[in-house]
């Protein structure tokens, strides 16, 4: 009795070492496949932004269906800085032309969104500041195995997440 107890349990040791170790370190690398995958299209989304000066439709469905390839869902935030140009110059009794700080406003994505349907862009200038932020809404295998024996992760958390953000250099507002 005592040794059919003990091959139960040494088959299922080994069923567990054989096939789910293996596994969870399968989804692991997947997920960390696909987290570089979305940090590379995020940064490269926001450099062409950033050396443009506008967001087009095109762009931003190709960068879309880019992060949708890694066989995610994904929630995309955008915020544009827009720097206020009638904060530069501050009046005060001593000069009236004294170049004060710079002061900006934010639109963010379903402004975006909403200008590049109507527009089929979103023109920037010099000097505005602009940021896209990526977060997994689905959960991954990865996730899903973790949960299961770790107990690590929440129903909130996400793993695969990507932000970049960086200055605008060319002024598309005059093209």
């Amino acid at each position: 009795m005592n040794d059919t107890v003990m091959s139960v349990i040494a088959i299922f040791l080994a069923a567990v070492l054989m096939f789910i170790f293996p596994l969870m370190s399968t989804a692991d690398r997947t997920d960390d496949i696909s987290q570089q995958a979305v940090q590379t299209a995020v940064t490269e989304f926001v450099d062409n932004v950033r050396s443009t000066g506008r967001i087009t439709q095109d762009k931003y469905n190709s960068f879309t269906q880019r992060i949708a390839e890694t066989g995610n869902s994904f929630k995309v935030g955008m915020e544009a800085q827009i720097q206020d140009e009638s904060s530069k110059k501050k009046t005060t009794e001593a000069s009236a032309s004294k170049v004060g700080e710079n002061s900006y406003y934010s639109v963010f994505t379903s402004q975006i969104e909403d200008t590049m349907s109507k527009n089929g862009s979103f023109n920037l200038k010099e000097g505005d500041i602009f940021s896209t932020t990526v977060e997994n809404t689905n959960k991954t295998i990865g996730q899903i195995l973790k949960n299961f024996f770790y107990q690590v992760t929440g129903n909130n958390t996400y793993n695969i997440a990507a932000q970049h953000s960086g200055i605008v250099n060319v002024n598309a507002m005059n093209k």
